[in-house]
């Protein structure tokens, strides 16, 4: 019989900092000829997209949320982002499939809920 213990595992501060916490994933889009990187952003990262999307009278706006959120996580293979903010545009006029299909990933690796989607687009 082993003992089980019903109470908290207390985390110190370092092991919180020195957490592994950002996986990503490997994403096939064959439209762009292989693959690609998704990557989880962090806390910072997140509030400046959802900051970007609520305020912005410019690009990003709703009709680039998509492209946005792309280019804060497509990634190569050493975390090293492929696009920059400049590139969103651009990244708005590929193919609606591939680029749902890194948004669909970059949404469930980093917890980005449907409705919040539609709360960032109506603000």
């Amino acid at each position: 019989k082993t003992d089980r213990h019903d109470y908290p595992v207390m985390l110190t501060r370092d092991q919180i900092l020195a957490a592994d916490d950002l996986p990503r994933e490997l994403v096939k889009v064959p439209e762009w000829g292989g693959d690609v990187y998704v990557k989880t952003i962090t806390g910072a990262e997140r509030d400046r997209w959802e900051i970007q999307i609520a305020t912005s009278s410019k690009k990003p706006s709703s009709e680039t949320i998509r492209a946005a959120l792309a280019a804060m996580t497509v990634c190569d293979e050493n975390n090293r982002l492929l696009f920059t903010q400049d590139d969103i545009e651009a990244l708005s006029n590929k193919s609606a499939a591939p680029l749902d299909r890194v948004f669909q990933v970059a949404m469930r690796l980093n917890h980005i809920s449907q409705s919040a989607v539609e709360e960032l687009e109506k603000n």
